[in-house]
């Protein structure tokens, strides 16, 4: 049922959008330093829904399936979803970037949104809970605390970056939100049309609180690498990057999609400290280091785990894939 090679492969979208996203944090710090958070995250998302709207008007059809039209309800999914992970979600990180370096958020976002997930899944018994499992939540929360505390009491921390790091948390939350969200949210609606109702959404939220920052801006001496780095954001860190991770969630489900999260700050790591010359304190290195492992020993864990548990015999493979696609088929009907 689900395609894992060849070039629409879900893990190679997920891959694709993990280096998107962990470049955006560098490249979003570089457009707060111009202008005020809140235009930085319309610019970043106004300029993606407008994308977005040009390409479903363009190739919606063909992108979509075939699908011309769209169910109320289903549109009304995405955009509740976008009221989370688009505005909540930006409206944290970009605020958070004001005041922290982009190194923080592209640690605790990537890293803590996988833990969340994986905590909320167990929380729900949605998933099986174990003593590894456990010990790896157990390390990501210790881990979190332990960079908390270097934000604030490290030669490299202050209270303003504390601070900082607090709202990159609760964008981790709203995007674990937005993950679970994702196989609801798109029963009754292709990927395309529930990135874009999700932006819309959002964008449209983050205009009226970002209108009052506007006549503030000046506009003409804004150097041309925010122009840059804005399009960069909008077409490629948001509208690419948001349509082929609903895209690889719709494929292979929210809790393997959250273990390619754990890339991000890899590519961060090395966009932040050759751009811009950030750098984490001991602790915070040391924090971080503890949360990563945690997180990968919690989701891992669980990802093997239901493999183990749910691996079929050779001659009841079909059978398996015939009845998973009568359960997507039937949820599609009922969220419809």
């Amino acid at each position: 049922m689900t395609r894992t090679k060849g070039p629409s492969s879900p893990y190679l979208l997920l891959s694709i959008t993990m280096v998107l996203w962990g470049s955006a944090f560098s490249s979003s710090k570089s457009v707060v330093e111009h202008v005020p958070h809140t235009v930085a995250a319309l610019l970043r998302f106004g300029g993606a829904a407008l994308a977005l709207l040009m390409v479903v008007a363009l190739f919606g059809k063909r992108l979509g399936g075939g699908r011309t039209k769209t169910p109320p309800r289903a549109a009304g999914r995405a955009a509740l979803a976008g009221i989370v992970g688009v505005f909540a979600y930006n409206g944290f990180f970009f605020w958070g970037l004001s005041l922290a370096p982009s190194l923080d958020a592209g640690i605790l976002i990537p890293v803590m949104s996988p833990v969340l997930t994986s905590l909320f899944l167990l929380l729900t018994r949605r998933e099986r809970a174990s003593k590894a499992r456990l010990a790896g939540l157990g390390l990501g929360l210790a881990g979190a605390a332990i960079f908390f505390l270097g934000a604030g009491g490290s030669a490299h921390g202050s209270p303003t970056r504390l601070a900082g790091d607090a709202l990159f948390l609760l964008s981790a939350v709203c995007w674990a939100a937005y993950t679970l969200a994702g196989p609801r949210v798109l029963a009754g609606i292709d990927p395309l049309r529930a990135t874009t109702y999700a932006t819309c959404a959002g964008a449209l939220l983050l205009g009226v609180v970002a209108a009052p920052d506007l006549p503030d801006v000046d506009w003409g001496g804004l150097p041309s690498a925010v122009w840059l780095n804005a399009a960069y954001l909008a077409l490629g860190a948001a509208a690419v990057a948001n349509l082929l991770y609903y895209r690889g969630v719709a494929a292979v489900g929210p809790a393997s999609a959250s273990l390619m999260m754990f890339t991000v700050p890899v590519v961060n790591t090395v966009c932040g400290v050759l751009f811009l010359g950030e750098t984490f304190g001991t602790v915070q290195t040391v924090g971080a280091l503890v949360l990563l492992t945690g997180a990968v020993l919690a989701a891992l864990h669980g990802r093997l785990a239901r493999r183990k548990g749910t691996a079929l015999v050779p001659e009841k493979a079909g059978e398996g894939r015939r009845v998973a696609e009568r359960t997507v088929n039937n949820a599609r009907e009922q969220y419809s």
